[in-house]
């Protein structure tokens, strides 16, 4: 079984997670800290506006811009949840247990959205995509509420299995266990982790989602729109509760607050696990420790390049995304065309599935393939595409290749595509093109050195700069710092970093803050 690691960095406005597979880098997640629209989050909305040549409605719920509601996304007992809301804000609903509730005829599916919505009306929805681009949330009040080994469907009697546990024993076992612990008027969708799992550990998960939905009743009661009535787990939860499983063998986190929260939240989900989570104290960057910066830099850029000597040109319009794929210098005289074409294909072909998960790329792809004039061949590049994506947690459609070697793939994109700038501004010039005589640099260092030390009187200062410059000012007798430390009588630490860049240079306190000069 491959390793997997979750290698989690902190800072003050953002957390950003990097899952690795293999020490290679196969995913990327970053949340805003205080993401109020998050896929999940459960809010009281009041239509805005219904448009009938849509058959769909823009809901207030908060946001700069309205949120998308379609009729499709309504959901078959729309009607139920509409009259329980009505109940609730009306008072006559005193209870959240949908026990002794009476459900409503299903929607018709072919129906209109003006006959069951209007203006003004309230209206729990739920995200189902976060705002991407110029365009607000997409919604939808077919309300489910995600555990780690159940997902709770409000206002329905229908228990699915995930089609992803194959036993026909363990699904009747499961679909048993379920029937047993639901109340009346809640459905259940069966995850594939709950698989071999025992009823003590499926009834706690579901308990859990019964007290949330409890807590969203009380929020309805009390809440005028639009208002969040309840929030979706932080993004780093939610990928360890979608995602843990026996191949994970470390989770490191760089900050305290963030680790015991995690060590908390698997000591509930999963005990067994608590143990993994460890706490990064280095004063080298997690990113950089690890060899998570230096994989963004190379996978985020147009041109990505492969091992084999071949590379990808990764291209974005707004129709699609297109990627081609190039065999470089990668020939060997000794296969012939057709063999040199397959190899490289195969290469891209688990590249571009990385690279899809990795940037989170939705929507329409064409991939254009170097041309394979065996139907074998192609079948097997194909079949070579589907296995690599078969990790892919999104929803995803691949077609065969064409005659042409291009291969569409369609990819569900419920959060803004993952964008990392590869390219840095100078940090010497600014982006002028112009920069400060190297020759003046040593004695710049020393003069703010002269100033920290002597003016402000520092200690443990630390100096952070480019690797170059580090060996630099470490090397001779008597070395730079060892000058330094005979001038103002305070040592001067030294820390390369490599991705600073071959003229930047920081200082930091004994606590860590970086000193202004």
């Amino acid at each position: 079984m491959s390793q997997n690691d979750i290698i989690i960095q902190s800072s003050d406005h953002e957390v950003t997670i990097a899952l690795l597979n293999e020490r290679r880098l196969v995913e990327l997640h970053q949340e805003k800290k205080n993401n109020n629209f998050a896929v999940g989050d459960i809010y009281l909305g009041k239509i805005r506006k219904v448009m009938p040549g849509l058959n769909a409605a823009f809901v207030d719920i908060g946001y700069e811009k309205d949120a998308f509601l379609h009729y499709l996304d309504l959901g078959p007992q729309f009607n139920s949840l509409q009259q329980f809301v009505k109940q609730v804000t009306q008072n006559k609903q005193q209870k959240p247990n949908l026990s002794g509730f009476q459900l409503l005829p299903d929607i018709d599916k072919g129906g209109k959205i003006t006959s069951v919505l209007s203006t003004n009306h309230l209206i729990p929805v739920q995200i189902a995509k976060e705002p991407i681009a110029n365009k607000g949330p997409r919604i939808t009040s077919d309300l489910s509420i995600p555990g780690r080994y159940v997902v709770l469907i409000p206002f329905s009697d229908k228990v699915s299995i995930s089609q992803k546990i194959k036993s026909t024993e363990e699904k009747d076992r499961l679909r048993k266990i379920i029937q047993g612990l639901r109340p009346k008027n809640y459905g259940v969708i069966v995850r594939t982790v709950a698989e071999n799992k025992g009823v003590s550990e499926i009834e706690n998960d579901l308990k859990e989602l019964l007290e949330k939905w409890d807590s969203c009743f009380e929020e309805i009661k009390t809440s005028l729109p639009p208002k969040k009535v309840l929030g979706e787990l932080d993004r780093t939860s939610t990928i360890l509760r979608d995602m843990l499983n026996s191949s994970f063998s470390s989770i490191h986190v760089n900050e305290e607050v963030l680790y015991e929260e995690i060590r908390n939240y698997l000591g509930n989900i999963a005990p067994e696990k608590r143990d993994i989570v460890k706490l990064y104290k280095s004063k080298e960057p997690i990113f950089d420790h690890f060899g998570v910066d230096r994989q963004l830099k190379a996978s985020f850029g147009k041109t990505v390049p492969m091992k084999s000597g071949a590379y990808l040109i990764v291209e974005h319009t707004e129709a699609m995304h297109v990627i081609d794929v190039n065999s470089g210098h990668r020939q060997r005289s000794d296969m012939s065309q057709e063999t040199n074409a397959l190899e490289v294909n195969l290469d891209a072909a688990t590249e571009v599935a990385r690279q899809l998960r990795l940037r989170d790329m939705g929507g329409i792809i064409v991939v254009d393939f170097i041309d394979l004039h065996s139907p074998d061949n192609r079948k097997m590049l194909f079949n070579k595409l589907k296995d690599e994506m078969r990790a892919d947690r999104a929803k995803h459609t691949i077609l065969p290749p064409t005659k042409f070697g291009l291969v569409q793939i369609t990819r569900q994109r419920v959060r803004p595509e993952m964008n990392v700038s590869t390219l840095e501004k100078c940090p010497t010039c600014q982006g002028s093109g112009e920069v400060q005589a190297s020759i003046l640099l040593i004695d710049q260092i020393e003069n703010n050195l002269r100033y920290i030390l002597l003016n402000q009187n520092k200690k443990g200062v630390t100096l952070a700069l480019h690797p170059f410059l580090e060996a630099y000012f470490k090397n001779g007798l008597p070395s730079p710092r060892m000058r330094w430390f005979m001038k103002f009588g305070k040592f001067v630490h030294l820390r390369s970093v490599s991705s600073y860049g071959f003229l930047e240079y920081h200082f930091f306190d004994k606590s860590e803050d970086e000193i202004k000069i």
